[in-house]
């Protein structure tokens, strides 16, 4: 029989791609991964890793078990969420949260919550969209609140249940005072975006392009809430989410864009326990929290 925990490792190993990656995300030391490893390779009678360069990589015995680990792990997880049907509140709710959505809608949402589902325990941490994804699959979180821009779609897995918490608009966001009044104005300006490889960036981009110009992306700086200081001080402007306002009068002078376009924003989790009692409640309460802002 084998060792759940042992399984774990080799599905984080074919998710991760280094022993000292799944050691950091599980808490444990490299040799002792690989120890564990070793222990499941004696279970199964064949070799699940051979060395690659100065790191290892799954064997077709190890790919085809961590397939096996996978299916394995979601059967656990629904066994444990039909259980948690019989005692509400009994395993915690992992949150990843990106950064605009934890300032304009987890305290409301805790706040209600705390009146639906006071035993339920909630743990959050701010984690960008793309590396919360990644470590919803690989079970780090139980649900992921994340983003799509309009025309820029995410993959969808199908491992991962998605539902829509509602739409965000995005518009330009200038110093105060500043009289540009359309998009294609700002050839010439310094712009402040997010990083690289963010949907947020990519899009920005292409809204840039489509008005006939490249950005002069000057600043890159993922925390909104510096991009707004920036853009408020007259040192660059950027397309901005209404989130970041979280309710407040927004301290930048605001343009709308063609078409008004929106973001959407969603909570993702595994299909294996997108039916649990705890993450219905917490989804429930993101969309009336987000309803009522």
């Amino acid at each position: 029989m084998f060792e759940l925990r042992r399984l774990r490792m080799l599905h984080e190993l074919a998710l991760r791609g280094s022993l000292a990656a799944v050691a950091e995300a599980l808490a444990y030391s490299p040799s002792t991964i690989s120890q564990q490893l070793t222990l499941l390779e004696r279970e199964a009678g064949v070799p699940l890793i051979e060395p690659d360069g100065r790191g290892v990589r799954l064997t077709e015995h190890g790919r085809l078990l961590a397939a096996h680990a996978a299916r394995a792990l979601e059967l656990d997880e629904q066994a444990r969420g039909d259980l948690e049907r019989l005692q509400p509140g009994a395993a915690p709710v992992r949150i990843a949260v990106m950064q605009t959505a934890a300032q304009a809608i987890l305290a409301r949402a805790l706040t209600l919550l705390a009146m639906t589902a006071p035993t339920l325990r909630i743990e959050v941490a701010e984690v960008p969209p793309e590396e919360g994804l990644f470590e919803l699959s690989a079970r780090r979180f139980d649900l992921v609140i994340a983003e799509q821009y309009p025309g820029s779609a995410r993959a969808h897995r199908a491992d991962l249940d998605r539902e829509t918490i509602g739409h965000d608009p995005i518009r330009i966001a200038l110093p105060p005072g500043d009289g540009v009044g359309a998009l294609v104005e700002l050839a010439e300006r310094a712009w402040v975006m997010e990083p690289r490889g963010t949907a947020a960036r990519r899009w920005a981009s292409e809204q840039c392009r489509a008005a006939g110009f490249e950005p002069d992306v000057r600043f890159e700086i993922a925390d909104l809430t510096a991009q707004v200081r920036l853009i408020t001080a007259g040192h660059a402007v950027g397309l901005l989410p209404d989130l970041v306002w979280a309710g407040a009068a927004p301290t930048a002078r605001l343009v709308e864009l063609p078409g008004a376009p929106t973001r959407e924003l969603f909570t993702a989790a595994r299909r294996s326990t997108s039916a649990r009692t705890g993450i219905l409640t917490v989804r429930a309460a993101l969309r009336d929290a987000f309803a009522s802002r």
